[in-house]
């Protein structure tokens, strides 16, 4: 059984960018709009607007933010998976965040409205 969403359009287009896992945080990384520092042992990945990544930064841009409006309780069981099953198993690659008061997936801009098709389709409301 799928669990319905209600997943709000976050505004502007984003980038996930890679850094060496010694790096400092970038100052070009502040500002508004969603944003993500996500650690690792071999890297940093950073999400950010897209604009703020300067050239020559490894990064992957051209992607759309949707969020859950959460919140959720920590076990609850199935959120992402309603969230991600109507998008991959239609085509459209996910990458997939989780704050403490919601889910952000990044899907490629401009599969944006197929994306909004299936996530309704599936008994989600998408707000703009």
């Amino acid at each position: 059984m799928s669990i319905q969403l209600t997943i709000l359009v976050v505004p502007g287009r984003y980038a996930v960018c890679r850094l060496q896992a010694e790096a400092a945080i970038p100052d070009w990384l502040q500002g508004p709009g969603f944003k993500a520092v996500v650690y690792a042992d071999d890297e940093v990945t950073l999400v950010c607007l897209d604009e703020r990544v300067p050239l020559g930064t490894p990064s992957e841009p051209g992607w759309a933010c949707l969020r859950t409006v959460g919140p959720f309780p920590f076990d609850a069981a199935g959120i992402v998976k309603s969230l991600i099953d109507p998008l991959s198993g239609n085509g459209i690659g996910v990458f997939v965040l989780c704050t403490f008061d919601g889910e952000h997936v990044l899907i490629p801009a401009d599969q944006l409205d197929a994306a909004r098709q299936h996530l309704e389709a599936a008994g989600h409301e998408v707000l703009a």
